[in-house]
C-alpha cells in the first residue's frame, strides 16, 4: 500500500469518526479524491455507506424514546441520551417539496425538530406546549438537515428545549420549545 493511500484512509476514518454523517461525496471533496475512491476504501476498511451507517446508529436510539414510536418520527434519530440531549437526520426527499421550487416543505423541518424535542422528554406522554421557531433559509430537495437538540431548563413537568437544525455548516433552522410531561 502506498503511503498516499494509508494517509488517505487513515483520513478517512478520522473523518468519519468525528462526523458518521458525511456522504462519500463530501469525503470526496476533504480528501482531494474521486468518489469512487472513497468507496473503494471504504470497502477495503469495511465501512458501510452512509445509509448503513445511519441505520445502526438509530437501531440503538429509538429503543431509548418512550414519547414517540419509530413510525411517528419524521427523520431518523440517530443519537439520544434521554433528558438531555439528542441527534437526527432528515434526507430532504422529493415528495418533502414544493414542486415547482423543490424547497422542502417547512412543516417536515419543524416536524423533524419538534419530534427530536419531544423525545428528549423521559415520559411516556410528552406534548409541545409553545414553540419559537426561525427558519434561516430555504432547503431544497436532497440536502440532509442534521437537527441537535438540548434540555436548557427543567422545572416539575415543564422542559425547555432547543433544537438547532444544519445542512452542512450552514444553520437553517432553530427552536425554543416548551415541552410538557404529562405521563
Amino acid at each position: 500500500m502506498s503511503p498516499g493511500k494509508s494517509k488517505r484512509q487513515e483520513l478517512l476514518c478520522r473523518y468519519l469518526e468525528e462526523n458518521p454523517f458525511l456522504t462519500d461525496n463530501e469525503l470526496a471533496h476533504m480528501l482531494g479524491v474521486s468518489i469512487q475512491t472513497v468507496r473503494l476504501d471504504r470497502w477495503g476498511l469495511s465501512i458501510p455507506e452512509l445509509r448503513k451507517r445511519l441505520r445502526e446508529v438509530a437501531k440503538g436510539s429509538y429503543g431509548q424514546v418512550s414519547a414517540l414510536q419509530k413510525e411517528e418520527w419524521i427523520g431518523d434519530l440517530v443519537d439520544l441520551e434521554p433528558g438531555s440531549q439528542g441527534v437526527s437526520i432528515l434526507e430532504v426527499s422529493e415528495e418533502m417539496t414544493l414542486n415547482s421550487t423543490k424547497v422542502a416543505r417547512g412543516h417536515y423541518i419543524f416536524a423533524q425538530a419538534n419530534c427530536l424535542a419531544v423525545s428528549l422528554v423521559n415520559t411516556k406522554v410528552a406534548l409541545t406546549g409553545t414553540a419559537k421557531i426561525s427558519f434561516k433559509r430555504p432547503v431544497y430537495c436532497g440536502e440532509k438537515v442534521i437537527a441537535r437538540a438540548f434540555i436548557s431548563r427543567k422545572k416539575d413537568n415543564k422542559f425547555i428545549v432547543r433544537v438547532t437544525s444544519k445542512v452542512q455548516d450552514e444553520t437553517i433552522f432553530q427552536g425554543k420549545f416548551l415541552i410538557f410531561a404529562i405521563a
